[in-house]
């Protein structure tokens, strides 16, 4: 009887204690809690200001159905709602919106909001409430340019260019009929900060204008297997050392109807980047780049007669020359411009005369200028964002892991931190119409985001807009450190993230993956939240895996030296580096230096397919997504900068093709292509493919139907569980 007691006395006690515990434990994620595109993940970013952004010297955010305004200290209040809108719409005749639009500030002196909704553009004064303009939009119309000087709307349609007027006249700017002519489009693969086709002169007098001749440039086959029977759909791929296309710029005259084209003359290959109108509206400036991507002169052209007018100066390096920025006018003179270069190791900011004389260099240092945010409304003084670590830090140079906002006087010289934090941390600023104000966002790897307002001049946070909380609060999360290594070459340091399994036991060894990329314009350890870990490394951790990842040499804020020591060698020191991160790894007593994959896309997909071939002992597994396989059938622009043509550094693509590796491959390796990509096109993986069949090699392949070079939308969390799925089978059991 007492016995049964007991029992039953433990039973009951199980059965309140056991809830207890359970609520105790962390919760789990899943791959849609973690990936773009999954369907629970919006829940675990950190919470944000829907469409803040600056009107005038007032700070506008979506909440809801309405639009919230505030002004530096004052407190924040409904600008308007939906309703209201939905009220001015019906009154200019137009249907009504079922949510809030996207909205876009097109001037800076106005409280008007431009949005797109039902074939419609309308600007809208939130103030008045009332719609004070409505263009009738076509489906078909693409690459919409709005004018604020003169409320002109330029846009194409297929591939030649029109202007809509703001009482919806549509007038023709080019009437090109022959194939492979393009019009009003970006050009030169979007390389070189060129991200559109059209340049709107100051005061809208006349627009500017990319013309592309691609006729001579080799269709490259795509495949619509949409269609009951398969159709082709060629797209235009300059490969590296083929024949390149030709572009002009042509300047369209509102008043005449007339286009004036620039006389870039010979040679005709060659890219004509950054484009910049002057302040008179007289002159284009435009950073001209040879080929070769070695030289590059700054020329200025007459905008009336299409004449050269100057050749302002010249830049040149042994590797390559990268102009990203266009000119920029200092607002009250004229005659002064600012210029962004590389030129001492760093991007810095150079002040020049229209001349082409060097006045001085406004910055300079072992860091990176990442972005001019605009100017005071006197045009003393400038705004940038960099990667110079705090100076309210102990620091060293180099490092990237800190991005804060600065204050340049422009004539002193001088330059104050406007944003501060510890040796990690990473500002996204806005500046407001008058350069009073700094909406500065800001992370750091305990700081999920902070939104703020900071005053321009005196470097005060004025009010916290936003404070985020964790939103990783009562999951198991993994442990993630920081720190540093040596290259290979003995001597720079490295940055690497290590992403430790859930619930480390350190006498235990775990399955190890590499996450790499490795080149140029990529960054993945950073400063910011969880120093920039991606939700999938989360989740391996979570299932028992280690996820590293290293800025090897050659990817970017760095400065030139570190990035070109890749030139006309791709994969060489990138590798390199690898390994000694790889030798970081096997020094841990927790990691198992029998159980190494690597995962990567793109130049990463390039690196995991290198380092499966070139260094079969070490790594076990491989998945590989969008992979450039041979840098000859890669394009033109990124192609040639990195490596020279083909017939120009043949050791160098020899070296690099991984076809001719494909022998070596000794464990798993899952490649992933989607069969459109317009990147790394389709041919890379499946010509590895054809060499492991000849080499009797076995990779393993899965391909993503009508996906371009990643994949995106709902089937991204798919692509993940496939590769988490392939990492499972091979590298965990």
């Amino acid at each position: 009887m007492i016995l049964r007691i007991n029992i039953l006395g433990v039973l009951c006690a199980l059965v309140l204690i056991n809830p207890l515990s359970m609520m105790g434990q962390d919760k789990q994620f899943t791959l849609h809690d973690l990936i773009p595109g999954g369907k629970t993940q919006s829940r675990f970013v950190p919470r944000n200001l829907k469409q803040l952004q600056w009107c005038e010297d007032t700070y506008l955010y979506v909440k809801g159905d309405s639009m919230m305004s505030g002004e530096s200290t004052k407190a924040v209040k409904v600008a308007f709602t939906r309703q209201q809108l939905n009220e001015a719409l019906a009154v200019a005749g137009a249907q009504s919106v079922g949510g809030m639009p996207f909205f876009s500030v097109p001037y800076k002196d106005q409280p008007v909001l431009a949005f797109n909704a039902k074939h419609h553009r309308f600007h809208y004064d939130f103030v008045e409430n009332r719609i004070v303009s409505m263009y009738d939009l076509n489906g078909s119309w693409e690459n919409l340019d709005f004018c604020p000087a003169n409320g002109y709307l330029a846009f194409t349609e297929e591939d030649n260019l029109k202007i809509l007027s703001p009482d919806n006249a549509v007038s023709i700017v080019t009437d090109e009929t022959a194939e492979g002519v393009v019009c009003g489009k970006s050009v030169h693969q979007n390389e070189f900060g060129i991200h559109k086709g059209t340049f709107w002169s100051p005061n809208g007098s006349a627009l500017a204008f990319y013309r592309m001749d691609e006729s001579m440039v080799t269709d490259y086959p795509f495949v619509d297997i949409t269609a009951r029977c398969a159709k082709a759909e060629p797209h235009k791929y300059p490969m590296a050392g083929m024949k390149s296309h030709e572009v002009t710029v042509g300047v369209y005259n509102l008043a005449t109807g007339k286009t004036v084209w620039l006389k870039t003359g010979l040679p005709k290959e060659k890219y004509l980047t950054n484009i910049t109108w002057s302040p008179d509206e007289k002159s284009i400036y435009i950073a001209e780049l040879n080929r070769d991507q070695n030289e590059m002169h700054l020329v200025r052209y007459s905008a009336l007669t299409g004449d050269k007018e100057a050749d302002l100066f010249t830049e040149k390096n042994e590797h390559y020359v990268e102009p990203q920025h266009p000119v920029l006018f200092l607002p009250n003179n004229p005659d002064q411009f600012i210029w962004q270069s590389r030129r001492d190791g760093y991007n810095h900011l150079y002040l020049y005369n229209t001349k082409g004389e060097l006045l001085k260099q406004l910055t300079e240092g072992e860091w990176e200028v990442l972005d001019i945010l605009g100017f005071d409304v006197k045009g003393k003084a400038l705004f940038f964002s960099s990667t110079r670590p705090s100076m309210l830090s102990s620091f060293s140079y180099g490092d990237a892991l800190y991005v804060g906002t600065s204050r340049l006087d422009l004539k002193k010289g001088t330059s104050y931190e406007l944003t501060s934090g510890g040796l990690q941390g990473v500002h996204a600023t806005q500046l407001s119409a008058s350069g009073k104000y700094l909406i500065d966002s800001y992370s750091a790897p305990d700081v999920p985001r902070e939104i703020s307002i900071i005053d321009g001049q005196k470097r005060e946070t004025l009010r916290t807009l936003l404070t985020a909380k964790d939103p990783y609060e009562g999951y198991a999360m993994p442990e993630i450190v920081t720190g540093k290594i040596k290259a290979a070459d003995g001597v720079t340091n490295l940055n690497f993230r290590l992403v430790k399994p859930v619930g480390l036991d350190e006498t235990k060894k775990y399955p190890t993956i590499v996450y790499v990329y490795g080149g140029p314009h990529a960054q993945l350890v950073t400063g910011g939240w969880k120093n920039g870990v991606g939700g999938w490394d989360i989740y391996m951790a979570q299932r028992g895996y280690v996820v590293f990842t290293l800025d090897s040499r050659g990817s970017a804020n760095r400065g030139q030296a570190f990035e070109n020591v890749i030139h006309r060698n791709l994969g060489v020191n990138e590798m390199a580096d690898q390994v000694k991160g790889v030798e970081f790894l096997k020094s841990l007593p927790y990691v198992d230096a029998d159980r190494i994959g690597v995962h990567g896309w793109s130049y990463g997909g390039f690196m995991t397919t290198n380092l499966m071939c070139s260094y079969p002992e070490l790594f076990k597994v491989g998945v590989a997504g969008g992979p450039v396989i041979d840098w000859s059938n890669y394009e033109i622009m990124y192609g040639e900068r990195y490596m020279d043509r083909p017939q120009d550094n043949p050791e160098g693509y020899r070296n690099a093709n991984l076809k001719l590796k494909a022998g070596n491959l000794k464990g798993h390796l899952l490649l992933i292509h989607g069969d459109i990509d317009p990147v790394v096109v389709w041919q890379h993986s499946l010509g590895f493919l054809k060499a492991c069949v000849d080499a009797d090699t076995y990779p393993d392949y899965f391909v993503y139907p009508r996906h371009l070079h990643n994949v995106i939308g709902k089937d991204r969390p798919h692509l993940y569980e496939k590769i988490t799925r392939y990492f499972d089978d091979y590298l965990k059991n």
